[in-house]
């Protein structure tokens, strides 16, 4: 198996506040594969940005260690440490620009710090730009850009000492739908085909949805679980998982006499009318009390809850069908969600 790019061993971070001492992170293990889109989704609060501060020593953990192309970055000297670094490019939620240097400055500046020849260094930004979709905006100034052509400037920049990795903490928080659409879209074609890692720090599952291959949800300052998008949208293990993924309209859901059960969708066609089907199959009404499935290359992926029938034996033919033509549920209560 491929060593992973970045591999993180027992991690833990503390902070020292007028309050008292703060955990921000523990026991963080995570492997991170050359070449996947990486995403790591928490709520406001539960450590995300500092692990990604972690990985590149930006923040220097308590405990614990990271592990870059297999070599620690705690036992590197300063000058090692540096050169690493070179390796990992970042991307924050609100840019980082320099005001006072103009686009094309912007992008040479990693590259002036690494001692890169003018010349060459300005050449390298150049296309740079063109890759982001910027070229002609070179002489243009931060204030004069919107939000998105920030962070393409911001990407550019990032690119700049051909990083084996990117470093993405909340790069679409500050955007609209339309422009973080084509930020991820960016993102995801550099992923292609310069095959940089990417690793990305978000509060939305939209974000994780569109772009990362593997996904780690963090709460309350430990890892709940880790896996394929595919798979932790269709059965999420973890009760953060649940909440993040039927989102806070599930947790309102009144019960009432009848059971209800989680239908979970792990891959069938989207055009199967899976609930249609039951209804007429069992010649008894449901009721969808909360669905979110998604069209994922035309497999549905997802969860519904829905209350059977209170009538015992028309709820027990709804089960059996769905047993029959072999589609996931399991029976849920409050507790649960």
């Amino acid at each position: 198996m491929e060593q992973p790019i970045i591999q993180i061993k027992g991690l833990g971070k503390e902070f020292q506040t007028t309050e008292g001492k703060v955990r921000a992170l523990e026991d963080i293990n995570l492997e991170i594969r050359p070449g996947e889109v990486f995403g790591i989704i928490g709520l406001s609060g539960a450590g995300k940005s500092t692990l990604v501060r972690c990985m590149n020593f930006l923040e220097v953990p308590t405990e614990g260690e990271v592990l870059f192309e297999g070599e620690s970055l705690g036992n590197m000297s300063p000058a090692r440490l540096r050169k690493t670094r070179q390796s990992m490019g970042m991307i924050f939620q609100q840019f980082n620009l320099l005001a006072q240097r103009n686009v094309l400055r912007n992008v040479c500046f990693p590259l002036e710090l690494g001692d890169t020849p003018r010349d060459e260094g300005r050449k390298r930004a150049m296309e740079l730009l063109k890759t982001v979709g910027l070229g002609d905006k070179a002489g243009a100034y931060p204030a004069q850009l919107s939000g998105g052509q920030k962070q393409r400037v911001a990407i550019a920049r990032a690119l700049a000492t051909s990083p084996k990795v990117i470093l993405c903490d909340e790069a679409t928080s500050a955007l609209d739908p339309n422009t973080t659409k084509s930020i991820l879209s960016l993102l995801k074609e550099i992923n292609k085909t310069m095959g940089v890692t990417v690793i990305v720090i978000t509060h939305e599952m939209a974000v994780i949805e569109a772009i990362c291959d593997r996904v780690a949800i963090i709460d309350k300052s430990r890892i709940a679980e880790v896996g394929k998008v595919s798979e932790i949208f269709s059965e999420p293990k973890s009760k953060i998982g649940r909440q993040l993924i039927l989102g806070d309209a599930a947790r309102q859901v009144k019960f009432g006499d009848s059971r209800q059960i989680r239908i979970i969708f792990d891959g069938r066609e989207s055009t199967e009318p899976v609930i249609s089907n039951m209804v007429l199959a069992c010649k008894t009404p449901v009721n969808i009390m909360y669905a979110q499935t998604r069209d994922v290359g035309g497999t549905a992926m997802g969860q519904m809850i829905v209350q059977l029938p209170a009538d015992k034996t028309e709820a027990d033919r709804a089960l059996r069908y769905l047993e029959t033509v072999k589609i996931p549920y399991e029976e849920v209560t409050e507790h649960d969600l």
